[in-house]
């Protein structure tokens, strides 16, 4: 009487208690196994970092490495090392060549304003900016510091082309077609002021500054071994942009008046 009176008292047992107490004694163990796992798989993770020092050289190679790659192959900075492109580029501007036009059986057409290598005597030794120090060398081998060594002009013959000066108003023709060049010579400037009639051997272009009386180009160069001439080869590539001082930042475009030519 008294076992089934205290029983009674207590009252039915709840069954979701008895279940989850055989579950935290059966389970238990798993629980265990499955957070030491966890834990070795976090310190496996925490093994695999590498040490921020070691992850910022990692970064800075990454970046000079893509940095030659664009040198190489895309777009490199230059600085103007004279007056001859005047107004177009002016003394010190700093440019951007890009490359890509140039890629495969592309070569420069009329009209591009190029970077190319000196051929030879083109530049005086004043004009030649170099890098001094280990850092600016490095800079200059990544493609970060403007090179120097090099010349900028624009294309007016391509080969194939016979370009002369002047006809009977003064211009410069290209095939016969005479090019109307204010919207790019300097204030003031003639076309030429040297006569000239030269016909373009293929693999060659024909380049005039467009401050045409302060410009040592092709038209100065006619006595020269190669005749004034440059190879498509030593082209490095087509300026697209100044890029410094702000004040004179913009986008170069190809001149209107070469599209008459044929």
């Amino acid at each position: 009487m008294t076992n089934a009176s205290d029983n009674a008292d207590r009252g039915p047992v709840d069954k979701s208690e008895s279940e989850s107490s055989e579950d935290d004694t059966t389970t238990g163990p798993r629980s265990a196994a499955v957070r030491r796992s966890q834990d070795g798989s976090r310190r496996s993770r925490d093994d695999k970092q590498l040490p921020i020092w070691q992850e910022m050289l990692l970064l800075l190679g990454i970046a000079l490495v893509l940095a030659i790659v664009i040198k190489a192959f895309f777009m490199q900075a230059f600085y103007i090392p004279s007056g001859s492109m005047n107004d177009t580029l002016v003394l010190n501007d700093r440019i951007l060549v890009q490359k890509v036009s140039y890629w495969g059986s592309d070569d420069a057409e009329r009209g591009d304003v190029v970077v190319f290598a000196d051929p030879g005597g083109w530049l005086s030794t004043s004009e030649v900016r170099t890098a001094t120090n280990p850092v600016t060398k490095a800079l200059e081998l990544f493609g970060l510091y403007p090179t120097g060594g090099h010349l900028v002009k624009r294309v007016i013959g391509v080969g194939g082309d016979t370009v002369a000066c002047c006809d009977d108003r003064g211009r410069v023709t290209v095939n016969g077609v005479a090019l109307n060049e204010k919207s790019y010579l300097a204030e003031g400037e003639k076309p030429s002021l040297i006569e000239f009639e030269v016909e373009v051997p293929e693999g060659y272009i024909w380049v005039q500054g467009d401050n045409r009386s302060n410009s040592a180009d092709s038209r100065v160069h006619l006595g020269d071994p190669g005749g004034g001439l440059i190879p498509v080869d030593d082209v490095v590539g087509k300026v697209f942009m100044v890029v410094w001082p702000l004040d004179h930042a913009k986008m170069l475009d190809r001149p209107a008046t070469f599209d008459a030519v044929g």
